[in-house]
C-alpha cells in the first residue's frame, strides 16, 4: 500500500505542480473556453495557478516522508474533493460546463477516497507493524 500511496501521491503533486504553472504562464488561455474572459479572470487564474503549484509541493512533500502522513494525504485529498465540490455547485447553477470541466470534476470527485483509502490502509499496517515489535528493539 505504501508504495501505491507513494506513487499516486507524488504523480497528484507533479501534475498539479505543471498545471499551476502551466495557468501562471498562459492565463485565459489555459483555460478551456475562457481566451476572452478578460484581465480580471485572467489576474484571478494566474493567482490560482501559483496556488495550485504550492498545493502540489505540499503532495509531494508528504510523498517524500517516510512513512507517509496519513493526516497529511486526508487534508489535502479533503482540498482536492472540495474543489470537486465547487464544480458541483457551479454545474447547478450555471450549467454544464466545457467538457473538459466535466471530466477534472470526475477526478475530483473520484479520486479523493481512493486516497483517503491508502492512506488508512497504510496507517493501519503501520500500527500492525508497531504492536509486532516487542518492547525494547
Amino acid at each position: 500500500m505504501a508504495r501505491a500511496l507513494r506513487a499516486l501521491a507524488q504523480l497528484m503533486g507533479w501534475s498539479c505542480v505543471v498545471i499551476g504553472v502551466f495557468h501562471v504562464l498562459l492565463g485565459n488561455a489555459a483555460i478551456p473556453g475562457a481566451g476572452s474572459a478578460g484581465a480580471t479572470v485572467d489576474s484571478w487564474g494566474r493567482f490560482m495557478g501559483a496556488s495550485f503549484v504550492g498545493y502540489g509541493l505540499a503532495w509531494l512533500w508528504a510523498a517524500r516522508q517516510r512513512p507517509i502522513p496519513a493526516p497529511a494525504v486526508r487534508w489535502l485529498a479533503g482540498v482536492f474533493l472540495l474543489g470537486g465540490a465547487g464544480r458541483l455547485i457551479s454545474l447547478a447553477v450555471h450549467g454544464p460546463p466545457q467538457w473538459f470541466q466535466i471530466a477534472l470534476a470526475v477526478i475530483e470527485l473520484g479520486l479523493p477516497p481512493v486516497f483517503l483509502w491508502l492512506a488508512g490502509a497504510e496507517e493501519h499496517a503501520l500500527r500492525g507493524d508497531a504492536e509486532t515489535v516487542p518492547a525494547g528493539r
